[in-house]
């Protein structure tokens, strides 16, 4: 995947098409320091303009995989611009998440908005939630945003609270 290339892409098309957006997923763990590959590339962005987006990245080439009410996955033919998948974002948890972004170096030194590490902390346990066996694949992007000197550990520990994963907040936080 050409990281750089993609969010080129993507920051065009979400400009095109009005809406906030942030990067997700790896990339927003590679702009927190954690260095881990990722094979496809997430961003979210606004419900309100998914239409007017979808739009834009079809004329752009992309391809919908899957279609759902909080998330799209799109595929480009080409490789290096591989898999795109969106979360789709609106009322309260929207503004929240894109007020606080904030822009960090990204692919090749390039800025990206990404949320506040607590969002992508909120992201991360409500999936785990969702679907438990994805502590296996998350574990380690949570231990690495609970290390975080700047991260509000009383808000993070609400979130595990909430979905009932306390006790993974607390072996995280002792293993960390």
């Amino acid at each position: 995947m050409d990281a750089a290339r993609l969010l080129s892409l993507v920051g065009e098309a979400c400009r095109e098409a009005g809406t906030r957006w942030a990067v997700i997923g790896g990339i927003a763990m590679n702009a927190y320091g954690y260095a881990r590959t990722t094979a496809d590339f997430d961003i979210a962005a606004e419900e309100a303009c998914r239409r007017a987006l979808l739009e834009v990245l079809l004329r752009k080439g992309f391809e919908t995989v899957h279609d759902v009410d909080a998330f799209t996955n799109l595929l480009h033919p080409e490789p290096a611009l591989g898999r795109l998948d969106v979360m789709w974002l609106e009322g309260a948890p929207a503004e929240r998440i894109f007020a606080s972004a904030r822009e960090l170096p990204g692919p090749d030194s390039v800025d990206v908005p990404v949320p506040a590490p607590e969002h992508l902390v909120a992201m991360k346990v409500r999936s785990i939630q969702s679907r438990p066996t994805r502590v296996f694949r998350d574990g380690a992007d949570l231990q690495h945003l609970l290390s975080l000197a700047e991260i509000d550990h009383e808000e993070v520990r609400g979130y595990f609270r909430r979905a009932g994963l306390d006790e993974l907040y607390g072996r995280l936080r002792a293993t960390g």
